[in-house]
C-alpha cells in the first residue's frame, strides 16, 4: 500500500471512530497533495462550513465521506526520494581558545523523516541549525546539499529551499493574510492560485478563526504557526526549526509534532524537518531519529559499538519509595546499578531483565509509582551521564 492509499484507509477509520477533529486535520494534507484548485476551495469550505455552523458529529461525518470521495478521483503522484537532501561530514566550529567547541559532527538528512534536535542549554544545537542553513560557516567539515537544480541556479536559489526558523520570531507588519499572499506571490505563484493555497495552510496549521486578527492580538504559539505557514509556502526541502514548542502547552506541543510530521512525509512534496526542543519525550515519539549534543559532542539514540550499556535495559522512575524499598522488591532481577538525581531513579538491569518483567515485579511489590519509562533506546539515558 502506498502512503496516499495509507491516509485514505486512515481517514476512513478516523470517521468510523469519530476521531473528527484529527480527520479535520488530516483530510487537508490529501487534499493539498492533490494539487488542484478546484479541491483545494472544496478542503476550504470543509473547514470553513466547520468553523461557522458548528455542526454535529454526524453531519461531519458526512462531509467528510463527500470530501474523501471527491480526493479518490484523483491519482495522486508520489516522489520517489532515496538519497539524501544534506549531507554532514565532521564538521567542527568553535569560538576561540578554551571556549566552546561544536563537533566534530556527521549525519545525512533526508526528505520526509523528523530528526529532533536534543541537549542541555548552551551545548551546540542552535550552532548546528545555523551552520546547516548556512547561516554561519564551519571550521572544519563540509555541508553538501543535494538540490540539483539549485547548484544550476547558485547559492541564493539553495538558500530558498532551506528555511531556519529561530525561537524568537520577527514581528510581521500590516495583515497577516497579505504577508502570506506576499510569500506567495514573490516565490511565482499564479494569481489564480494564491487565495487557495493560503486558505488551505491555514485551515491545515488550525488558524482558521484567527486569520483575521492583528500580529500583535497573537500568542506567542499562535505566531510560531503562522511562522511555519509562511514558511511552508514556500516548498522548502529543509526545514530547520529551533525550540518551535517553547511557547505552546502540552497538548499544542503533540498537535503541533504531529501536524509537522505529517506534513513533513507528503508524497508530493516531502520535506527533510529538524528541530531542536527541550521537550525530549513528545519530540522522540515523532522523530525516525534523535540527535543529542553535550559539550558539542554528538550522539545519536542508535546502538554504539563498545558501549557498555548497548544492551541493558534501563528504567527512569518517580516513586516516594526508598532505595532500599526498591532494592528489595527488585532483588530477583538484580539490578546492576540504581541511582538518583534528585528527582527519579534510574535503573539498569543487564542479562535478560525485560521491562514487563520490571512493571509486573514492580506492581506485585505494592510500591506506588508516579511515572515509570523504558530509556534504553532514549537520549534521555545520555543526560544521565
Amino acid at each position: 500500500m502506498n502512503t496516499t492509499a495509507a491516509l485514505l484507509t486512515a481517514l476512513e477509520k478516523m470517521l468510523e471512530n469519530n476521531d473528527l477533529d484529527l480527520f479535520s486535520r488530516r483530510v487537508l494534507d490529501a487534499v493539498a497533495d492533490t494539487r488542484d484548485m478546484a479541491m483545494y476551495r472544496k478542503g476550504i469550505e470543509f473547514t470553513e462550513a466547520i468553523h461557522r455552523q458548528a455542526p454535529g458529529p454526524e453531519q461531519v461525518k458526512e462531509w467528510g465521506q463527500r470530501l474523501l470521495s471527491d480526493i479518490r478521483q484523483y491519482n495522486i503522484a508520489e516522489v520517489s526520494s532515496t538519497g539524501p537532501v544534506l549531507t554532514v561530514s565532521a564538521i567542527t566550529k568553535s569560538y576561540g581558545y578554551g571556549k566552546f567547541a561544536l563537533g566534530p559532527v556527521s549525519l545525512e538528512l533526508r526528505k520526509g523523516q523528523v530528526y529532533g534536535l536534543v541537549g542541555e542549554n548552551g551545548n551546540g544545537k542552535t550552532t548546528l541549525l545555523r551552520i546547516l542553513a548556512k547561516e554561519l560557516s564551519c571550521d572544519s567539515g563540509s555541508v553538501a546539499y543535494h538540490f540539483e537544480q539549485a547548484r544550476a541556479r547558485g547559492d541564493y536559489d539553495l538558500r530558498t529551499r532551506i528555511i531556519y526558523i529561530p525561537q524568537r520570531t520577527q514581528k510581521w507588519h500590516g495583515s497577516l493574510m497579505d504577508n502570506l499572499k506576499f510569500v506567495l506571490a514573490s516565490y511565482g505563484t499564479p494569481a489564480a492560485e494564491i487565495e487557495p493555497r493560503m486558505l488551505l495552510m491555514v485551515a491545515r496549521l488550525g488558524l482558521w478563526k484567527y486569520k483575521d486578527l492583528q500580529w500583535s492580538e497573537l500568542s506567542s504559539g499562535y505566531k510560531m504557526r503562522f511562522e511555519l505557514a509562511r514558511t511552508l509556502l514556500r516548498a522548502p526541502e529543509i526545514l530547520l526549526l529551533d525550540e518551535p514548542l517553547a511557547n505552546l502547552d502540552v497538548l499544542s506541543q503533540q498537535v503541533i509534532l504531529e501536524d509537522l510530521k505529517n506534513i513533513c512525509m507528503s508524497p508530493r512534496n516531502p520535506i527533510a524537518l529538524m528541530l531542536s526542543s527541550q521537550q525530549l519525550y513528545e519530540v522522540e515519539k515523532v522523530s525516525d531519529k534523535v540527535i543529542f549534543l553535550k559539550n558539542g559532542q554528538y550522539r545519536d539514540n542508535g546502538p554504539h559499538t563498545g558501549d557498555p550499556e548497548a544492551n541493558a535495559l534501563i528504567v527512569e522512575l518517580d516513586t516516594a519509595a526508598s532505595r532500599e524499598a526498591l532494592q528489595a522488591a527488585l532483588a530477583d532481577l538484580v539490578p546492576e546499578k540504581i541511582s538518583f538525581n534528585g528527582g527519579v531513579y534510574i535503573l539498569t538491569f543487564g542479562g535478560d531483565a525485560t521491562f514487563s518483567g520490571v512493571l509486573s515485579v514492580l506492581g506485585m511489590s505494592g510500591i506506588e509509582i508516579t511515572y515509570i519509562r523504558n530509556i534504553s533506546s532514549s537520549t534521555r539515558r545520555f543526560f544521565m551521564v
